[in-house]
Formats: C-alpha cells, structure tokens, sequence
C-alpha cells in the first residue's frame, strides 16, 4: 500500500516536471558552483547527518553519484525526512547556495531513491 502511494507520487511528480518547461535544472555537487538561484541538487548522502530537520535544521553532506570525485555539498535541510534516508543513498534537494557554501534547501523537497529497486537483478 505504501509503495503504491509512493510510486504514486513519483509518478505525479515526473509528469508534472515533464510538462512544466520551466523546470528547476539538476545539478550534481561537483557542478553546483558553476549555477545560481534555484536548483535541484542530486548526490550521494556520506558522513552522519547531524541536527533536528523539525529544528534548527538538519545537515549532511552530498557527493556526486558517479565518478571518484571527492568533492562534497553541506546541505541544510529542513521538513519531513523520508523513510529511505539515510547513509549512502542517493537524493535530490531543492535548493539555493547559499555565499557561505551551503545549500539551504527548501522546505520538504527531498526526495530519496533505494538503489536496489533501481539495479539489475543478480543471476
């Protein structure tokens, strides 16, 4: 029931941005510095996010998905934190650079994916 909510919703979403035109550009973290105004920022989550989202905020850091690239993101979030967060999966935030290098995201934009549901089944 869950998943069909959830599919339901990325559903909504992939048609709503597709249709839109005017969506917000994707960036991973290794491009970030290259844009302004608003952004979706799409990584890998690494380290141990630290602080309240209901709070202060919560921040964590994000990587490019792919490649070797050590370079990193400090984001600061704040809303609902999905169910899939966490240590090592992939999400995109919406967001701005703030002057200081963080990405301040708007509030409840995080949206998460499990890498298992989305690889090539073993044989």
């Amino acid at each position: 029931m869950i998943a069909l909510s959830v599919a339901a919703v990325l559903a909504v979403f992939l048609v709503y941005t597709s249709l839109a035109g005017n969506g917000t550009p994707s960036v991973s973290p290794s491009e970030l510095a290259t844009k302004t105004g608003e952004v979706a920022l799409a990584g890998r989550v690494v380290g141990t996010p630290t602080g309240d989202p209901h709070g202060a905020g919560m921040r964590f850091l994000l990587r490019d998905i792919q490649g070797a690239d050590k370079q990193h993101v400090t984001v600061l979030y704040k809303g609902s934190v999905p169910d899939l967060f966490r240590t090592g999966r992939d999400v995109v935030v919406t967001g701005t650079q703030h002057p200081d290098g963080t990405f301040v995201t708007t509030p409840g934009s995080m949206i998460t994916k499990c890498p298992s549901k989305y690889q090539a089944a073993k044989s």
